[in-house]
């Protein structure tokens, strides 16, 4: 691909990842088209299908959260960086969710591609948690399951304007799982 191909493809899925993290289904593909400065034709030449352009936009905003929660992964002090990725995971949950939700659910189960990314996020998620019980600074019987039950929990009323009663439930569920804030 041409590197003005992966720039557009790049600034598509960026603008992909804000117009459906926001409007959900309702969201329009010439909205992406405009937020990205492109036009639409370029959206569909990159993306044949809207669902296609959904479908990468959630593999994209995957690969960045694994990318966020593997960087944590690396710190010193693993009580601390588990308690930063629940705060990334907790505020940036509402697009993981919205974007997800857009997925078929045919029962067929999510693509190949969105199976593997969250799959792959969720060992990292897995690696941040174990690192944390085993410096005793998480409960040794909590499980990736309840760490995203509680985020997905949390996340649906992260709003802004709840802000500060999201961020004491948060503070009460670090507390619950026994991770130093």
């Amino acid at each position: 691909m041409r590197r003005d191909g992966v720039v557009n493809r790049e600034r598509i899925l960026l603008a992909a990842e804000h117009v459906f993290g926001a409007g959900g289904a309702a969201a329009s593909t010439e909205e992406v088209a405009r937020q990205a400065q492109v036009g639409v034709a370029t959206v569909f030449r990159h993306f044949p299908t809207k669902q296609d352009l959904i479908e990468a936009t959630a593999v994209r905003y995957l690969g960045k959260l694994e990318d966020e929660t593997r960087r944590l992964a690396d710190e010193a002090d693993a009580g601390r960086a588990f308690a930063s990725l629940m705060r990334v995971l907790v505020s940036t949950g509402a697009t993981k969710l919205t974007l997800l939700n857009l997925l078929p659910t045919d029962g067929n189960g999510l693509s190949k591609p969105v199976d593997t990314a969250a799959h792959s996020f969720l060992d990292a998620i897995r690696l941040v948690l174990e690192r944390a019980q085993a410096a005793g600074a998480a409960r040794p019987d909590a499980t990736v399951d309840d760490v995203s039950t509680l985020v997905r929990a949390l996340a649906h009323v992260a709003t802004p304007d709840e802000g500060e009663a999201v961020d004491r439930a948060l503070r009460i569920v670090l507390d619950g799982l026994g991770v130093p804030h």
